[in-house]
């Protein structure tokens, strides 16, 4: 006994102040205050991603300046006017809340969470609460992330989750749009609810930046259902539609669809095609084959490739066209109007077969073997075969031509085609205008050039014209406009 006694007097007077120090420091933390998220606008400042505030809204109904008389008075309409506000449980259930918190001395007990800016607006309002700090309201702020516009550009803009790597643009640049945390001093109270120890943050979090982006969400509405209307026409499980400007590859419009079910009409941005997946790019990749003969050899226009019936094989590969050709002899202009597989395995085959490294050497040229080197993540792997891969055939060369055997992206295609338009010069897409923060611009973001001239200004020439050729007299008859010059593969 006179040992406990002896232990129990040293613990308390000897060892007390260390005690104290180990029990303050398990019982209170710093916490991490997240600062407001900076918003992301479109091209005229439309929301297209910003943080709205919630809060954790509880009650210190024993604060010092709450006396019995102004609880007394007050409990009843300040319960009613909670429930009438927040409709999760009864003016009753609120009143029995409020008065046993006060019987039982809590200084913090949590009302409710998830509670929107305009909800604690009017909370203040209330009787006791309106006295201000002196009121016992309590309120702990957190931001949820939300898309204005939802579905669109979805993808592209991303989205950022606490407890998840963000995607996107969100993802690209979470470290400027984060901004710096602040600290706050809480102490545990119960299980695992914290409260804060002062009202103010010790040190108070400054708030991200905002980017800009080149994205025009009135062409992205209009890109967006566009692409809907032909996914559904089409009952096609997936599609994306991507608008670039020519001359500063600002991207205007980029949509990614995939279909919600097997059976369903439903679509929705969940997959980012246009950046994300490398594919096989079929027929569209006719018009790398043809600028690299063209370029190499000079041929013209009016080369004739005799193309038969439409079929034409290697080492017992058929190669078809999709339909019978009008005539067994067309021109290189013709047959790159009406699509035709045949002629660009046999054009590529008379000029590269002794040295098909010079063709994959040429496609390299147009950096189609390259990724494009977004600030957005997960850009998918391009590749075009090299002669001395493991895999490649005597079919290879033909096989390439009219765009298999290879794995590009959407936006690489569109970059090679936008190459044409801008004369042969081949701009980097760009999302992004200029980052501000409090409405200072901080960066600006202007066009990059990966090539000066992809092909000879001539050669730029005929692609034109091939490319014009396939909307007035060939497969994209549909998109002839008249008011202006249009070309389509």
């Amino acid at each position: 006994a006179i040992s406990i006694f002896y232990k129990m007097c040293s613990i308390q007077f000897k060892e007390g102040a260390e005690w104290k120090a180990k029990a303050e420091a398990f019982n209170t933390q710093v916490h991490e205050i997240q600062a407001v998220r900076g918003n992301i606008f479109d091209i005229n400042g439309n929301l297209l991603a910003t943080s709205l505030p919630y809060y954790e809204v509880a009650v210190d109904i024993n604060a010092p300046s709450i006396d019995k008389k102004l609880f007394e008075a007050k409990v009843d309409s300040l319960g009613t006017m909670i429930a009438d506000l927040f409709k999760d449980k009864s003016a009753k259930q609120y009143i029995k809340l409020l008065r046993k918190a006060r019987k039982s001395g809590d200084r913090y007990v949590v009302l409710k969470r998830n509670v929107p800016f305009k909800d604690l607006q009017t909370l203040k309002t209330f009787p006791i609460f309106k006295k201000g700090k002196r009121g016992g309201l309590v309120t702990l702020q957190t931001n949820k992330r939300e898309r204005p516009f939802k579905m669109l550009a979805a993808r592209t803009i991303g989205m950022a989750r606490e407890g998840v790597k963000p995607v996107g643009l969100e993802g690209a640049y979470d470290t400027l749009l984060k901004g710096i945390s602040g600290q706050r001093l809480m102490q545990k109270i119960a299980g695992d609810v914290w409260r804060p120890i002062n009202d103010e943050n010790e040190v108070e979090p400054k708030d991200g930046s905002d980017l800009y982006t080149t994205i025009d969400i009135n062409i992205q509405d209009v890109a967006e259902n566009a692409l809907m209307n032909t996914l559904i026409k089409n009952k096609a499980s997936h599609g994306c539609a991507i608008l670039m400007e020519v001359k500063t590859g600002e991207i205007k419009a980029i949509a990614n669809l995939t279909r919600d079910g097997k059976d369903s009409s439903a679509y929705s941005e969940s997959l980012n095609y246009a950046i994300g997946y490398a594919t096989e790019p079929g027929s569209t990749f006719k018009l790398a084959s043809y600028l690299a003969v063209m370029d190499d050899y000079n041929i013209s226009l009016d080369e004739k490739i005799q193309v038969g019936n439409g079929e034409v094989t290697y080492y017992n590969k058929t190669i078809k066209d999709a339909h019978a050709p009008e005539s067994p002899v067309l021109t290189l202009k013709r047959a790159f109007e009406v699509s035709s597989n045949v002629a660009a395995a046999k054009t590529i085959v008379k000029y590269y077969s002794k040295n098909p490294q010079q063709y994959i050497n040429k496609l390299k040229s147009f950096h189609l073997n390259e990724k494009l080197g977004l600030a957005i993540p997960g850009e998918a792997n391009p590749l075009i075969k090299e002669t001395k891969s493991k895999d490649w055939s005597g079919l290879s060369l033909p096989q390439i031509s009219y765009g298999y055997e290879s794995l590009i992206t959407p936006l690489q295609t569109l970059t090679l085609y936008n190459a044409i338009a801008n004369d042969g010069k081949m701009v980097k897409p760009r999302f992004e205008r200029e980052i501000k923060h409090n409405g200072k611009t901080v960066k600006t973001f202007s066009t990059e050039v990966i090539a000066e001239q992809i092909v000879k200004p001539s050669t730029v020439k005929k692609a034109k014209e091939m490319l014009e050729g396939v909307v007035q007299n060939g497969s994209g008859k549909g998109l002839n406009i008249t008011a202006f010059k249009v070309g389509e593969k």
